[in-house]
């Protein structure tokens, strides 16, 4: 062996190792076209996901029974960056978005530990029974006085 490829180091000299977190420090960011770019950073994945749930909620305000026009779509791209947002505040190069739709689906739909409930015993003691209807409280408009 070499003393340059010896793993043993002599004092004083210290060992770098070199990990593959220089590779997820840059991002895939489009900032827009040359000479005009977006005042903001975005992923192509905050893209792609911001698109997905742009078309969602469309589709959701369509079922409400919103009517599509300007108003309804500038809500509804509102709602998006925020969503948007929201959900790329969790993701990462680690976990990605498929992973925490994933691990959402696990959480809501996964086994739950059984709780004990205590029977309730419901009575009617305590409730007033009137032998005849409470007079009406519809609000009447006072008669005018004077003539027209």
């Amino acid at each position: 062996m070499s003393a340059s490829s010896s793993p043993v180091l002599s004092s004083g000299d210290a060992l770098r190792v070199r990990t593959d977190d220089e590779i997820y420090r840059i991002d895939a960011v489009w900032l827009g076209p040359p000479r005009a770019t977006f005042p903001w950073r975005a992923t192509y994945a905050s893209y792609l996901l911001g698109f997905l749930i742009f078309i969602v909620v469309l589709f959701v305000q369509r079922r409400v029974g919103i009517r599509f026009d300007l108003l309804s779509t500038a809500w509804a791209l509102v709602i998006t960056v925020f969503l948007t947002r929201l959900v790329s505040r969790k993701v990462n190069y680690e976990k990605g978005v498929v992973q925490l739709f994933e691990h959402f689906w696990y959480e809501v739909t996964g086994p739950r530990q059984r709780t004990a409930h205590r029977r309730a015993l419901v009575r009617g003691t305590h409730v007033r029974v009137r032998r005849t209807l409470p007079a009406s409280r519809v609000w009447r408009r006072p008669a005018r006085s004077g003539s027209r």
